[in-house]
């Protein structure tokens, strides 16, 4: 995976070596957190101009942090005016780009803080205008829900700001960006995820200044309305949005049945696509779902009865889809025993210096965040932060481990009176290790710890999936019949599915027009017949 560039254009802003070095944290942590995470840049994001991204918010602190990595430019982001009042964490996200933001429930003086944050919305706007970038989550705040939660009017009312101003100084005009956001699983560690930068939002014409105040404020005031309706609904869009978090799993499972089943029909080997081509499948397989629901529900209904049956039934052995899609006609010995070697390997590989440097340097400080983790939850600590705490308590665990166990093991490899000191000295080779200079020593260590874990997370991820496979051989070799009748309901429920995709104008297709902003894909779905 490759990270976004930044703009080059005169119009944006210069990027600081504070800010520089906060996002490389941000990205070297988000790509130890996700195994695969994808990054798609949309032809259509503009090279001038300021911008605000918009996104919805199910992960906590996971989702800022993801996109501060992942966005290209200076980004600021608004946080609690409270955060900013704390001595050194407030100097590091003033430093990232964090502009305050002063909640009525976080203040005693509910008119001081409204007047601050007019201040801090006309600021935001008139940055945003000279090519500031801007990213908010407009629902104001996160959440657990399958569903986008109702926006709030700040990112309408600062882009009506960035809009008004850089009219008047004849500058290039900016744009509100919605970003969709996928996980696999965001709460759980190694999952997959994508950022999908989406088509800037066509924006109604501001309202003109006059002189009567009172006609300004409510111009402005069914503007700021009307567009957040937009963003709203863009968000919806953008998020693949569902009612539950059931309806959402139905969806992916029935995108892989479709992208094997095609796969199969075209006479092709059948593999995983990367995640963000699981999100377009997705997003198309979500619009024609709709369809069908607002037009003509009763087609679909036996056959969401039977995926859901299907899918249950795989559940239950605990195989995927893409187990039943991909299961030759006769699994052979040979096959296992190719499995086998390649699980063991890899297993082979990770008893070297790698493994063992990552279980010194960071299971210790991984078991106590576990813990700490186990024992927030048994106290009722919501869903919605698990991940968002998770991050938190391993910033602040990991690197006091690592200083601790750099400065111990330089201590016995470098102290004079040390057993492992003496042992070296008693061969010539071994005794240059204790020559070391210590300090050196010390922050090569340092460097050492976490450089291990992430080489050891990439030998994980190769051991998980052979074993997987593993696993897979073992149990196509096992009651041949059963596997033969999921495979002929699946690529039943798959053939039914591409027949009625291939029936529609869906997302992706060369036919496909791109709804107008504020509409969501299903609206604009057409029958090929």
């Amino acid at each position: 995976m490759s990270w976004l560039k930044d703009p080059e254009s005169q119009g944006n802003q210069k990027i600081g070596l504070t800010y520089r070095l906060l996002r490389r944290f941000n990205r070297s942590l988000m790509s130890v957190w996700f195994r695969e995470l994808d990054i798609v840049d949309n032809e259509n994001m503009p090279h001038e101009g300021g911008v605000i991204f918009v996104s919805w918010h199910p992960s906590g602190l996971i989702d800022p942090m993801l996109l501060h990595a992942s966005l290209p430019g200076k980004l600021s982001i608004l946080a609690k005016h409270t955060l900013f009042e704390i001595p050194v964490l407030g100097r590091m996200i003033r430093a990232g780009g964090a502009l305050p933001i002063y909640r009525a429930k976080d203040s005693d003086n509910l008119e001081l803080s409204k007047q601050k944050n007019a201040e801090m919305l006309e600021n935001a706007g008139m940055e945003i205008s000279y090519g500031g970038r801007l990213l908010l989550f407009p629902e104001g705040k996160t959440h657990t829900e399958a569903n986008v939660n109702r926006a709030k009017t700040g990112a309408a009312r600062i882009m009506l700001n960035a809009l008004r101003n850089a009219q008047i100084n004849e500058l290039p005009k900016p744009n509100i960006i919605p970003v969709g956001l996928h996980y696999s699983n965001s709460q759980k560690f190694r999952e997959r995820g994508a950022v999908i930068l989406e088509r800037p939002m066509n924006l109604p014409e501001i309202p003109p200044l006059v002189e009567d105040e009172t006609q300004q404020k409510e111009t402005d005031y069914e503007w700021v309305q009307s567009v957040t309706k937009s963003i709203e609904s863009e968000l919806k869009r953008a998020s693949l949005s569902k009612t539950t978090w059931e309806e959402r799993r139905l969806i992916w499972l029935a995108r892989s049945v479709v992208h094997a089943e095609r796969a199969i029909q075209s006479g092709e080997k059948i593999q995983r696509p990367s995640y963000a081509e699981s999100v377009i499948g997705a997003r198309r397989m979500r619009a024609g779902w709709e369809f069908y629901n607002e037009n003509n529900p009763d087609k679909i209904s036996p056959l969401v009865e039977k995926s859901k049956d299907h899918f249950a039934e795989l559940e239950s052995i605990e195989a995927t889809p893409y187990d039943v899609a991909a299961k030759p006609e006769k699994p052979s010995l040979f096959g296992y025993l190719g499995a086998l070697i390649s699980w063991l390997w890899v297993a082979a590989w990770m008893l070297g210096l790698v493994t063992w440097s990552a279980i010194l340097g960071n299971v210790p400080p991984y078991q106590a965040n576990y813990l700490t983790m186990w024992q927030l939850k048994k106290r009722g600590v919501s869903d919605s932060i698990h991940g968002t705490l998770k991050i938190g308590t391993a910033v602040i665990m990991f690197p006091i481990w690592w200083i601790f166990v750099s400065l111990s093991v330089t201590v016995i490899f470098l102290a004079t009176d040390s057993p492992v000191y003496i042992l070296l000295n008693k061969h010539w080779l071994l005794a240059y290790f204790t020559q070391i200079n210590p300090i050196i020593m010390f922050f090569v260590l340092l460097i050492w710890w976490p450089t291990s874990g992430k080489l050891h997370m990439k030998l994980y991820s190769r051991l998980v999936r052979n074993w997987r496979n593993l696993k897979r051989w073992k149990n196509w070799r096992k009651n041949q019949f059963y596997w033969d009748k999921l495979q002929k309901n699946q690529r039943e429920i798959g053939g039914l599915l591409i027949n009625l995709g291939d029936g529609l104008v869906l997302p992706g297709d060369e036919d496909w027009q791109e709804p107008t902003t504020g509409s969501d894909d299903f609206t604009y779905v057409k029958s090929r017949v």
